[in-house]
């Protein structure tokens, strides 16, 4: 696991559920270290350090642009 990188740190698995699907996408090489124990123990979170987003650093940069573009939202709007 040398070759990851932590970008980003959540509380909670719902708060990088859309944030997956978009690197799944993209075929970026990542992984949530943390995510199991914080499944089965949710109140852990802030004991264990949250969950962390490992990104390889080859695709820490598309990585970082997509949470960045998740940060502004388009101007599309559901109605």
């Amino acid at each position: 696991m040398k070759h990851f990188k932590t970008i980003a740190i959540f509380s909670y698995p719902a708060e990088y559920a859309v944030l997956q699907l978009l690197f799944d996408q993209e075929e970026i090489r990542y992984f949530f270290q943390n995510e199991t124990m914080i499944s089965v123990f949710p109140f852990y979170s802030n004991a264990i350090g949250g969950i962390r987003l490992q990104v390889h650093v080859e695709d820490i940069a598309q990585a970082e642009e997509i949470i960045k573009n998740l940060d502004h939202p388009s101007n599309l709007k559901i109605v």
